[in-house]
């Protein structure tokens, strides 16, 4: 079997513990992203399942398969979540058994006070295409909220691309590219398709006079990455020259939280240490459309 560096690993769980059976409400989420689905099943606002996969090319087969994995072995069906199914994100009109959808930036707002708890003030949503920086009133509502003006940003779709050209798991790239003694320049940072063609460029030995290592160039390339999301992050509030911040404790969802090469570098840029948590930040936007159904 060919061997795939670049997506995370699929997930599922159900509860063993919990019988859905005696719960008074039961809701579902389906967050249908441009790369990976995910679902989320709450009794009583507890998690009891949830899945994680790939989407493929069909936005519809994902999203039946998914909350079918997320029910697992249960005995759960779609006619028991009686509370009601949201979905959301860029293929949520696809999720025929929802009774409504959600944009993605309230949902991961609600989905990042659940995992991270009522003091995260500031939400970084980092997906496959798409980056979002969101303020949280104290009274869990969106106060404001930025979103990538760029066109092809890639983000996190475009590490995929990246680590299936160099054959690194894409679980290793972020760890590898911290295992560094200090950060080199970042490649391009106004598009993606220039950084990729930089960084491939990094590997030829006639490209510079000081060839960087393997693990510095992933350090650049990921630096530009995070670079580019800073500048979303800016956005959020009126900033004074050199002023990077962000408003309270500070949480990041989606995919892209998963790497470390990324979020420990927007840490340092912007001087915080972010909220950690145990549940997989990319099941925000699915837990966060089950707590609003």
């Amino acid at each position: 079997m060919k061997q795939e560096y670049w997506h995370w690993p699929e997930s599922a769980w159900t509860s063993g513990t919990s019988d859905w059976r005696t719960a008074g409400r039961i809701t579902a989420g389906v967050d249908v992203g441009t790369t990976g689905a995910q679902a989320a099943v709450l009794c009583d606002g507890g998690l009891f399942g949830y899945a994680s996969m790939r989407v493929g090319a069909n936005f519809k087969k994902a999203a039946d398969e998914v909350i079918v994995r997320a029910m697992g072995n249960s005995g759960m069906t779609l006619g028991d979540i009686g509370g009601g199914i949201v979905s959301t994100g860029w293929g949520r009109r696809n999720v025929a058994y929802a009774g409504r959808s959600m944009d993605e930036v309230h949902c991961h707002a609600k989905g990042a006070r659940y995992i991270f708890g009522p003091t995260v003030e500031t939400v970084v949503n980092l997906g496959a295409q798409t980056c979002s920086a969101i303020r949280l009133y104290d009274w869990d509502r969106v106060r404001d909220f930025m979103v990538n003006d760029k066109c092809a940003t890639g983000f996190g779709r475009n590490i995929e691309f990246i680590c299936d050209c160099l054959k690194i798991p894409i679980e290793e790239i972020g760890p590898r590219s911290l295992d560094v003694t200090d950060d080199p320049e970042p490649v391009s940072t106004t598009c993606y398709a220039f950084a990729d063609t930089e960084t491939m460029g990094l590997f030829r030995e006639d490209y510079k006079a000081a060839p960087l290592t393997e693990n510095e160039i992933y350090a650049s390339y990921l630096f530009a990455v995070a670079w580019r999301i800073l500048g979303v992050i800016g956005k959020l509030q009126p900033l004074d020259v050199g002023d990077l911040k962000v408003y309270g404790k500070l949480g990041f969802t989606g995919g892209l939280a998963k790497n470390p090469g990324i979020t420990k570098r927007l840490e340092r840029e912007l001087n915080v240490t972010a909220l950690d948590s145990e549940i997989d930040p990319q099941l925000a936007g699915a837990i966060g459309a089950a707590l609003l159904a």
